[in-house]
Formats: structure tokens, C-alpha cells, sequence
């Protein structure tokens, strides 16, 4: 008569430990697998699951926001002051997550960024804002945006971790385009479920209409104009973010990889995905530039279609937009805000990425430590 075998794969210290026993649980027989960091499959102990890797993606994107922020309102601060924004004016607000429209609120010279100041640098606007006004002062106007911003980061890193693991058991373990492909299906996928909504919060944050008249509003512009409507600039968003996270994740992981290699260790470590992460963050920046100033121009432009009408048509196209950058300022002009997008960029990509990593391995090892408890007590 045929025993029942049970088969249980656990990933310790870097190696699998495979136990074999049988319904009456005789001795065991362990075999050790060496186990590589290019490996795409993890086994059984070591995978986690979808919400494991949305918490870690979820306490990444909270870490980062917290230490890019201050940068960007900093930068806005010091924008305010060499040219006040007017009334209505919209003006982009990045949280180190994603980018969103502001404007200026109607008659309110209270609001953080018009808050009386002269400062004479970054490092002076640092200190006299958190002398004078506190240091919370440093993430203002940053819970509203988070409301969208974590959402949609964890959104991004969950589905990127899915489809690649997916497109690697199908492409086969060596498949250098899986964290391309994942990586760009990703963005698409983040940023369409995201677009409406920052679309509404931008029409709310300008009108100051009530929840009644916004839904009013909405319906009116879906019954004239379709549901695309919500989806307005959702291209030029996609002309950017697409190849920067195809870029983004493609050299991500080939840095990891050779990191990996480099120091003859089976896993990366925090200091191999930071430093992956911001090179690899600001290669995608740098090829990238050109679209982030286009969709920055773009946005700014749409922000300020909608606080007059949401069911009015777009101003001008990208490539209409990217034309007269052009004709205005030269080719150059495309490539404007180089150092202020590396510097933002770069340690946002690092910090992101390396805080989730983290996670991740936190809830690895969790994983294992449950598995392995039951067979150590069976085996006492």
C-alpha cells in the first residue's frame, strides 16, 4: 500500500531545506538546494503574500513622503517668494510619491505657500520656516495628497511584483524584458485608476464645491463629453511615467543582480537596493526629462482648464505643448530643471525601494519562522 508523502520547501539562511515524511512520520531526509538572488521563483517559505507586499509597499511610500516633502515645499516657498502665485495660479506639489496639481485658493493669503518670508537659500528657508512657523510646517499641504499618493504606490509595487513573477515563470528564469514589461503594465495600471480621481480633487480644491455640486458637475461632463473625460490628462501622465518605470525597474534589477554578484551574497542587502534604486532612478530621470517637462506644462495647464469647466476641451495636445517649449526656449528647453529632478528623484527611488525591500524581508522571514515552527516541535 502506497504511503502518503508530504513535501515541505523552507528558505533558511539562504538555502532550501526540503522535508520529506510520511504519514507516520519517520525520519527525515533533508536535501540543501543553493539558492541564488536571480532566482525569479522563490520557494515556498520564501514567497509573500499579495497584502504582506502591499503593507511594505504601503510603509515605504509613508517613509518617503515624509523625507522628500520638505524639499518640495522648500522649493515651492522659495518660488512664492520671487513670484507670488495669483489667484487661481496652479502650480505642482510633489509629495516624492507622484506628482498633483495645487491652486492657489481663492482670497486666502493664509494658505502655506503664500505665508510671509525672505528667505536667502534652501538651507536658510529650512531653518527660518522650522524657527518661525514649526517644523511640521516642512510637510504642509502633504495629508491630502497622500490620500491618492498611497494608494496608488501600493497599487503599482503590488501589481509590478505580481506580473513579473508571472511573466518570469512564463519567459523563463533569465528573462531580462519581465521587469520592463511588469514595470510598464504596472505604471498603465496605477495611473489609469488614479487619473479621475486626482482629476476631482483638483476641481474640488478650486471650486470649493460641495460634494452635491461636484457630482452634479461630473455627471455633466460624462453626459456631454463620455467617460474619457475623467480620464483627461491621462496622456501625457503615461508619455512620462510608462518608460520611466520601464527603465526604472529594468536597471533596478540588473543592479540589484550584479550588486548581488559583486559581493558574493545570495541576498541584497539595504545598502545594494538604495544604491540600485537611486542609480537606476536617475538614469530613468535623465532619459525621461524631456516628457516630465512636457506633462509638468501640460499639467499645470490642464489644472487650471478645470477650475473653470470641467467639460471644456483641452487647450493644446503634447506635441503641441512640446513645440512651443521648443520654439520659446530651444531644444534646451526641454531638458529644463535637470539638477532639481535628479536631486528629487534619485533619493525619492532610493528610499522607496529600499523601505520595501525591507518590508518585504521582514514578512519573509515571518513567513519562515511560522512554517518552521510546527516541524520543530514534531520533530522534539
Amino acid at each position: 500500500m502506497l504511503q502518503e508523502v508530504l513535501i515541505c520547501s523552507l528558505f533558511v539562511n539562504n538555502e532550501t531545506l526540503i522535508y520529506e515524511k510520511d504519514t507516520k512520520w519517520k525520519k527525515n531526509k533533508r536535501f540543501v538546494v543553493r539558492m541564488s538572488c536571480k532566482s525569479p521563483v522563490p520557494p515556498a517559505g520564501d514567497a509573500i503574500s499579495p497584502f504582506q507586499q502591499m503593507v511594505a509597499s504601503c510603509s515605504g511610500a509613508f517613509l518617503t513622503s515624509l523625507l522628500v516633502t520638505p524639499l518640495d515645499v522648500v522649493k515651492i516657498r522659495l518660488q512664492a517668494q520671487k513670484t507670488p502665485f495669483p489667484k487661481g495660479k496652479c502650480f505642482v506639489y510633489c509629495n516624492g510619491l507622484m506628482d498633483h496639481i495645487c491652486v492657489c485658493e481663492n482670497g486666502n493669503s493664509k494658505a502655506w505657500y503664500k505665508a510671509p518670508s525672505h528667505f536667502n537659500g534652501t538651507l536658510d528657508a529650512f531653518i527660518k520656516i522650522i524657527r518661525c512657523e514649526g517644523i511640521t510646517a516642512l510637510w504642509s499641504g502633504l495629508p491630502p495628497t497622500l490620500v491618492m499618493a498611497v494608494p496608488a504606490t501600493v497599487i503599482y509595487f503590488t501589481c509590478y511584483d505580481q506580473l513579473c513573477a508571472a511573466l518570469r515563470i512564463r519567459m523563463g528564469d533569465s528573462a531580462q524584458e519581465a521587469p520592463l514589461l511588469a514595470g510598464a503594465i504596472a505604471r498603465v495600471g496605477s495611473a489609469t485608476v488614479i487619473s479621475p480621481v486626482e482629476l476631482i480633487r483638483t476641481k474640488l480644491q478650486s471650486q470649493k464645491l460641495s460634494y452635491r455640486e461636484l457630482t452634479h458637475c461630473i455627471r455633466s461632463a460624462v453626459e456631454n463629453e463620455g467617460w474619457l473625460s475623467l480620464w483627461r490628462g491621462l496622456g501625457p501622465t503615461l508619455l512620462r511615467d510608462v518608460p520611466f518605470s520601464a527603465l526604472y525597474w529594468y536597471n533596478y534589477e540588473k543592479g540589484k543582480t550584479w550588486l548581488c554578484e559583486w559581493k558574493n551574497t545570495t541576498e541584497p542587502t539595504l545598502t545594494i537596493t538604495f544604491i540600485s534604486g537611486a542609480v537606476s532612478g536617475s538614469i530613468a530621470s535623465v532619459v525621461t526629462l524631456p516628457f516630465d517637462v512636457v506633462k509638468t506644462r501640460r499639467q499645470v495647464e490642464l489644472g487650471e482648464l478645470q477650475r473653470t469647466n470641467l467639460s471644456r476641451q483641452m487647450s493644446s495636445s503634447t506635441i503641441s505643448v512640446m513645440s512651443r517649449i521648443v520654439a520659446q526656449d530651444g531644444f534646451g528647453g526641454l531638458f529644463a530643471g535637470f539638477l532639481p529632478r535628479l536631486i528629487k528623484v534619485a533619493p525619492a527611488c532610493a528610499i522607496m525601494i529600499s523601505t520595501y525591500e525591507f518590508g518585504k524581508a521582514f514578512f519573509r522571514k515571518h513567513n519562515q519562522e511560522r512554517m518552521l515552527q510546527p516541524l520543530q516541535t514534531s520533530n522534539t
